[in-house]
């Protein structure tokens, strides 16, 4: 028997396996298909303060292995996702969830955080700070050392969960970055978010998307995501969720090498939406197949 458990932050996970935010909603659509007790955890759909419609259409386009999604985080906002998401997805998930929040300024990333602090069902807090920064000109939070520690530090105070800062690929040196967030206070590190990319329309010479560019996602993006996690990996002492590419149980084990101790999937679930499932179920062949009887001794082996 292989051992599929992990702890994330003091919560022991049945297997590493958790949905990324904004490819599995708030679950409901999964659950009508398989029942998503089998997954570790997953991250809900990013929250912001405000409900958001999101950008214009066309928002998402199929590339050479991946997707790109400029959706602009379309979402009921905190207080309808407290009041009737959060009570729906109890009678139909019984672990903890991942809430995954985001913000156009320092005072909305601590509103929201604040208010996930007290949802009983909420067992970690992923904080997105790949928004831009509305007082800052809009480059995003995450671009910078310093913006990043400054988010960390202030969400820090405000809440006693778990707190993961999920990071930006689009960077020079993301190791910097992670080292400032658990400086500031991170209890983990999230990584990556989509690369920056664009898609042009021939027949109409213009950018595909209405937003001009969007987040690249799928396949096409593992390996660097796999280099990123590696490098962060040797930088923190912090736990690190890696994603980024993420379609089979073989990628799970090569990102727990690399040193995540758990791994989102995301663009698989829009290409199978049993793909989750499908991994979890994959995993204990594929740790068989290369000799590995515990999840939790091959975290950061590849160093």
């Amino acid at each position: 028997m292989v051992d599929t458990k992990v702890v994330l932050s003091g919560i022991t996970l049945d297997n590493p396996i958790i949905p990324a935010s904004g490819t599995f909603g708030f679950g409901r659509e999964f659950a009508e298909l398989y029942d998503i007790n089998c997954l570790g955890t997953f991250s809900f759909k990013g929250t912001t303060l405000n409900p958001r419609f999101g950008n214009a259409t066309p928002r998402i386009a199929e590339t050479e292995g991946g997707m790109l999604n400029a959706v602009g985080l379309q979402n009921p906002g905190v207080e309808k996702v407290i009041s009737e998401e959060l009570p729906a997805l109890s009678k139909i998930f019984h672990k903890p969830v991942m809430a995954n929040v985001s913000g156009f300024s320092e005072a909305e990333y601590v509103t929201v955080v604040e208010k996930m602090d007290s949802q009983a069902q909420v067992g970690w807090i992923e904080v997105n700070i790949s928004c831009p920064n509305v007082h800052g000109g809009g480059l995003s939070f995450g671009t910078s050392a310093e913006s990043a520690a400054q988010i960390t530090k202030a969400v820090r105070k405000v809440t006693t969960k778990p707190l993961y800062i999920k990071l930006s690929p689009n960077v020079t040196n993301i190791a910097e970055i992670a080292k400032a967030c658990e400086a500031a206070g991170a209890d983990g590190i999230s990584l990556i978010n989509t690369l920056l990319g664009m898609q042009i329309d021939l027949k109409k010479k213009k950018p595909l998307l209405a937003n001009k560019t969007g987040g690249l996602s799928g396949a096409a993006i593992k390996p660097v995501a796999v280099r990123m996690v590696y490098q962060v990996y040797e930088a923190v002492q912090i736990p690190i969720i890696g994603m980024g590419g993420v379609m089979n149980a073989e990628d799970v084990l090569e990102f727990m090498l690399a040193g995540a101790t758990a791994v989102q999937v995301g663009a698989a679930n829009l290409v199978n939406p049993y793909a989750c499932r499908d991994i979890v179920n994959d995993l204990p062949a594929a740790m068989e197949k290369y000799g590995i009887k515990s999840l939790s001794e091959i975290i950061g082996a590849a160093h």
